[in-house]
């Protein structure tokens, strides 16, 4: 009898732990935190998928409309440097404005989590990619990217 009254404190701290990783939508003008886990999925993207790193620069960083979501990362804990999509000065060659990577906030489920994202390389050249990223003993890692957008 006192087994089945442990096992309901068992499942107390889980919960817990489940609750305390959701986030809250806020105002379109607020930027939303993103999980514990939001900065690895993208950064297993963008090294994974665009192979962003020392070799590779990636393109600034654009936020997308998730709600004013916007990826407030220490990207630099994951061997990454964006710049602000909204640093390019206005003045600068078109070619050069054009060019972005975004990422959505990730979706999680029992297999991991998705991410949108997608990648402009200048005018009328881009791709977008709908990104499952499982997790593992090595941390999270990119089982495959679908092409959702080609411009």
């Amino acid at each position: 009898m006192r087994a089945l009254a442990i096992i309901p404190a068992l499942f107390i701290p889980i919960l817990g732990a489940i609750g305390s990783c959701a986030t809250q939508a806020q105002p379109a003008s607020a930027s939303v935190e993103v999980s514990g886990n939001d900065c690895a999925v993208m950064a297993a993207v963008a090294k994974e998928h665009y192979k962003f790193g020392p070799d590779n620069p990636p393109p600034p960083l654009r936020g997308m409309s998730d709600a004013g979501w916007k990826p407030q990362c220490n990207w630099g804990k994951y061997g990454l440097a964006f710049t602000d999509y909204n640093d390019v000065p206005q003045s600068a060659d078109p070619r050069e404005r054009v060019k972005w990577v975004e990422f959505k906030q990730p979706r999680y489920d029992a297999q991991g989590a998705v991410v949108d994202t997608g990648i402009m390389h200048g005018p009328l050249a881009g791709m977008g990619y709908e990104c499952r990223v499982r997790s593992g003993v090595a941390g999270w890692t990119v089982s495959e990217c679908k092409t959702s957008w080609v411009s």
